[in-house]
């Protein structure tokens, strides 16, 4: 019996002849470009049972391929069917190379405009021998016949108390931004920065609280907005005041056409190739340009900042009650049981409201998946003696939280290699962690520092070493970063990122330590130069069972003790006795031999 997913292929095969195409690009994006998208824009899980948040399919009449990063190469391997999709590592061949080498000249090959970044078809479009052809609608949906409704919930006010500054302010400061660009207006997709400029919320996407809208921002601090009209309620209407017009998004490209003879700012990364296609042949000078909401957005206010201290107070009193659940009530449990339980201790806690992404519960060989995500099917009962991975975060009004820890379910102790590998990672951490760094340092000069201990045992992990994160809004938030990856964009005081260097041995075991860290001044005295530091957020103590102290070393380990210090001190309190008890030994201070 055909799979469904070669059933699928087939289908789309023949749409594609009929359409007068070789071929068909399918991202993992949306109208709106963001990570995670809503049901019924997951287009590329339909057709080839991909579920990661990153990856691209190119379908041709005998040949079809699936590409995604190394956090999902493992996932790509069990989902995706082999005998009719190859399973490919995006930079290791990156799909515009495999498209030329596969395609017969003048191959003409589909891509829909408003599904893809300028950045994302660039690419594609510099292979010569290929044509590419833009569609009218979305190919894949005419052959999804039970696709999802979109999203129908109604938009929320985010009020000044979790906001900090008026949209009024953050209008001021955009158009600010705008002007200094010599731009009129620019165009905003990503839902995140509407969320963040006009101080509303949504629910459109599981675990990312926004609304799915396109925004105009114009250098004269007013917004039109274009939403599905059920979503402002009066409420919101009033919220928003005049200065922003509201609009279907069936009339966007009647208001584009107002644009001639205008410059407007348009991101390649965040905004669809339609835009720039629509703005120019309605006479409009397209200037590629940054998400103008991305900087300020990421550099939280005083507000915002002390909302991230309260949400992960909360969320740390979750992390302890359930670190102290699995070394005792726990042990032997499945993997969804484990996540269910996380997520229950977070819902007992003040205004929680739902997680920041799917939990990613690993348990032996499935922590070696870096995003792993656990199913029914999928779901493994936890074994004794072995590396358990829990990765997990929640969404409050004051904050987003994001935390991962690594732990050895017992009773016996964990090997010396075992424990080798984890101290190196749990030292790139703390390295990593209390670095102080001058002003205007980019996030790629300290990356290794996070890699440093484990290259030198000839180890590394796949992925980047930090994300931002936003305040009520997406887990992975821009434009900062650390990696390898050579960054622009200099880290600043308020931002929030993650600090999460890891190992995975496939089939075995994975390891990865995140804690969510602040950007603040940095105390240096004596330097005539300006720093900046961490300031760690994340509650949760690390398990010192893995830990090899010979390895870890007197400096790490004073810091090591100081945090779990800070966290007996905040969290303790806050929990039942039970669990107290469990945490002042969790938190003691480590004992050299």
């Amino acid at each position: 019996m055909a799979s469904a997913s070669s059933t699928r292929l087939a289908a789309l095969r023949t749409l594609l002849q009929n359409e007068g195409l070789d071929g068909l690009i399918v991202p993992h994006s949306d109208e709106f470009l963001g990570e995670y998208t809503p049901a019924c824009a997951e287009r590329l899980a339909w057709l080839t049972g991909f579920t990661g948040s990153a990856g691209t399919a190119i379908v041709l009449p005998h040949t079809a391929a699936v590409f995604s990063d190394g956090r999902y190469i493992t996932q790509m391997d069990q989902q995706v069917d082999g005998t009719c999709w190859q399973r490919l590592h995006i930079s290791q061949t990156p799909p515009a190379t495999w498209l030329k080498e596969q395609a017969k000249p003048q191959t003409r090959v589909g891509y829909d405009p408003r599904v893809m970044s300028v950045a994302e078809l660039r690419p594609f479009a510099a292979q010569s021998g290929v044509t590419l052809i833009p569609t009218s609608r979305n190919l894949v949906d005419d052959i999804w016949t039970d696709r999802p409704a979109f999203p129908s919930a109604p938009a929320c006010v985010h009020p000044l108390a979790f906001a900090g500054r008026s949209s009024a302010e953050k209008r001021q400061e955009v158009s600010a931004i705008l002007t200094q660009n010599g731009q009129d207006a620019a165009i905003l997709s990503d839902s995140a920065s509407i969320a963040w400029l006009l101080n509303i919320r949504g629910s459109d996407i599981p675990c990312t609280p926004v609304v799915l809208a396109f925004a105009l921002v114009h250098a004269n601090n007013s917004v039109d907005l274009f939403i599905e009209p059920e979503k402002i309620t009066a409420n919101v209407k009033e919220w928003l005041g005049s200065s922003v017009r509201v609009h279907t998004p069936q009339e966007m490209e009647q208001v584009l056409a107002t644009l001639k003879g205008k410059t407007v700012g348009v991101d390649p990364a965040s905004n669809a190739v339609w835009f720039g296609q629509t703005l120019t042949r309605h006479g409009a000078t397209v200037q590629e340009a940054p998400d103008p909401c991305l900087l300020p957005k990421a550099r939280k206010n005083k507000v915002e900042q002390m909302g991230m201290r309260t949400a992960h107070l909360r969320d740390g009193v979750a992390l302890c009650r359930f670190l102290h659940w699995l070394d005792t009530e726990g042990r032997n449990c499945t993997e969804l049981e484990a996540a269910t339980q996380l997520d229950a201790f977070r819902a007992e806690g003040k205004d929680y409201k739902e997680e920041s992404f799917p939990a990613i519960s690993g348990s032996g060989p499935n922590g070696a998946i870096i995003h792993y995500r656990v199913t029914p099917e999928s779901d493994r009962k936890l074994q004794d003696n072995e590396v358990y991975l829990i990765d997990s975060g929640g969404q409050y009004p004051e904050g987003t939280t994001d935390v991962t820890r690594t732990i050895w379910t017992g009773p016996d102790a964990p090997s010396a290699s075992l424990k080798d590998v984890f101290t190196r990672v749990l030292k790139g951490n703390l390295r990593l962690g209390r670095a102080r760094f001058p002003v205007g340092t980019k996030g790629h000069a300290l990356d290794a520092l996070a890699r440093f201990d484990l290259w030198q045992a000839g180890l590394d992990y796949d992925h980047g070493t930090g994300h931002g994160v936003g305040s009520f809004l997406s887990v992975h938030e821009g434009p900062a970063r650390i990696s390898k990856m050579p960054s622009p964009i200099t880290l600043e005081e308020g931002m929030v990122i993650s600090n999460e260097p890891g190992f995975y041995n496939p089939g075995a075991y994975g390891i990865r330590l995140e804690t969510l860290v602040m950007i603040r001044p940095g105390n240096m005295p004596h330097s005539d130069r300006a720093f900046l530091e961490f300031e760690t957020l994340t509650l949760a103590p690390f398990d010192r069972r893995l830990i090899d102290l010979t390895l870890l070393g007197p400096e790490d380990t004073a810091v090591l003790d100081a945090y779990h210090a800070q966290i007996l001190d905040q969290v303790g309190p806050h929990l039942p006795s039970d669990a107290q008890k469990w945490l002042k030994t969790a938190c003691a201070p480590l004992k050299r031999a």
